[in-house]
């Protein structure tokens, strides 16, 4: 958790005893506090690491690794390395208690256990680490505001042409450092919450993928047996049509003919539904691809196709507006050199962007007069006379912008939704992607009432220095649908 709140905080408790584990479990439970569990070192790093615990608990002696090789993993492990680690032992020799404190652990507690000492020791590490950072978050502060009065008194010293220089070559330093500075702590941010998500939606693809795969393949035989069965029915009501009271009886109670007609129908429907599925999962896999350290040769059209799949329930009609269209115009674009992830996160920001300005300008309308006048959003793909870049028009024909919001569109930090709706970033980053890390252009076109439209251009070929090209190939799921092992009957042939 970002900011510890001590009442709910969660423990990782490592011991390979199940009696100190109980009685640790049951102390602890009492305070409301949440609960892990490990028995043994490797496992509390990955789940350390994994669930990011307020405070580790820990044994020395375990099998495995020991207590104090643990510790020393953890702290060398920038994402676990902040995690106040308390030792305990049986051993209570002073040696012992040194080296673990110098491996980096807060405390000490001797086995066998006090409840009421492991809880308040327990306690009193959790407000340090809250207090920790508090007081990290109040030093930052206070060096942002020292930071800006340095600024403020080296403007007044401009009273001579020398002082002038140094205050200018001062504050162009200045600047240069916090630009650097946020763009850092914007891309770490935008990073790690793409990679986490970009992780989720691969392994919620991955899952799916398995059970699609099996439905898939079923169904076809399914629909071939099913379809033999309906022709094996209808050649014995030709050959017997006084089936027998019991017979009639049993189809009138089936309602056959219904049945025979229905069934296929079906079959049909539940095909359409597990096409659907697999198209969605091909589009969350195409849309979290996870970015090398080089570019790799990709179609553009599949990163936009994605990510208008994935916003497709933005796009379905509500309460307040009809459904938005969406109208795709591809040109014939080669495959281009690129970060396939970051260029989705692109496509997601700006077509987002231009559902939330048709929402918005939606409330102006009634439901009647936006079905006359439908929102649309216009996805165009073409090359330069050239050839040498791609270009990516997505225009929506909402509320436009006017010239002064257009000139500070993709400002850090600038953004004209209402608190809650927008953190002024998603413009921001968009252009540092496709500019920067692409060496391409991004820009808008826009005026009040006629709608925005962002114009993408991107070169081909990744310029020199933009990292070699790699092939890249998805990892193929793991099959585990039954498929039967018939031949296809000789009347299906």
């Amino acid at each position: 958790m970002n900011q510890i709140n001590i009442d709910e905080a969660t423990i990782l408790l490592v011991d390979d005893s199940p009696t100190n584990l109980k009685v640790l479990t049951g102390a602890i439970t009492s305070c409301g506090w949440e609960i892990l569990v490990a028995t043994e070192g490797e496992t509390a790093i990955e789940l350390a690491e994994y669930a990011k615990p307020d405070l580790i608990l820990l044994d020395v002696m375990m099998p495995g690794i020991d207590g104090f090789e643990t510790c020393c993993r953890l702290k060398a492990n920038p994402g676990t390395c902040d995690i106040p680690v308390i030792f305990m032992t049986a051993l209570s020799d002073t040696v012992d208690k040194v080296k673990g404190l110098s491996l980096g652990a807060v405390d000490y507690i001797t086995k066998p256990f006090q409840q009421e000492e492991v809880i308040a020791r327990a306690r009193l590490h959790l407000r340090l680490s809250l207090l920790t950072k508090q007081y990290a978050e109040q030093n930052s502060l206070l060096k942002q505001e020292i930071s800006e009065r340095c600024a403020a008194e080296a403007a007044l010293q401009q009273l001579t042409d020398e002082l002038e220089r140094r205050v200018e070559e001062r504050t162009a330093e200045l600047q240069s450092a916090l630009h650097r500075l946020q763009q850092t702590q914007v891309q770490l941010v935008q990073t790690e919450k793409m990679s986490a998500l970009g992780q989720l939606v691969a392994g919620v693809a991955h899952e799916i993928n398995n059970p699609v795969g099996s439905l898939a393949g079923n169904l076809n035989y399914i629909e071939i047996y099913t379809n033999g069965m309906l022709e094996l029915l209808n050649i014995y009501k030709k050959q017997f049509p006084d089936a027998g009271g019991e017979i009639e009886s049993k189809i009138e109670a089936l309602d056959l003919e219904f049945l025979m007609g229905d069934l296929p129908q079906l079959l049909t429907s539940m095909k359409a539904g597990t096409e659907r599925l697999r198209n969605i999962s091909t589009s969350l896999r195409v849309f979290s691809r996870a970015d090398t350290g080089a570019t790799v040769a990709f179609n553009i059209h599949e990163g936009i196709d994605s990510t208008l799949l994935i916003l497709k329930h933005r796009l379905k009609a509500n309460k307040k507006r009809p459904a938005i269209k969406i109208i795709t115009e591809y040109g014939d674009l080669p495959m281009v050199e690129c970060y396939p992830g970051q260029l989705n996160q692109v496509f997601m920001n700006l077509i987002a962007n231009a559902i939330d300005a048709l929402d918005e300008l939606s409330q102006g309308y009634s439901f009647d007069e936006l079905i006359a006048r439908p929102n649309t959003i216009t996805v165009r793909t073409d090359l330069n006379s050239d050839g040498t870049h791609a270009i990516i028009f997505i225009k929506d024909n909402g509320p436009g912008m006017t010239g002064e919001v257009q000139d500070r569109a993709f400002d850090h930090f600038f953004t004209t939704k209402t608190v809650g709706f927008g953190t002024g970033l998603g413009l921001y980053i968009a252009r540092q992607i496709v500019e920067e890390k692409h060496q391409g252009r991004l820009r808008c076109i826009s005026a009040p009432g006629e709608g925005a439209e962002f114009i993408i251009e991107l070169p081909v070929e990744a310029p020199p220095g933009g990292g070699e090209s790699n092939s890249d190939s998805e990892e193929n799921p793991d099959r585990c649908a039954y498929i039967p092992n018939r031949s296809i009957p000789v009347w299906q042939k």
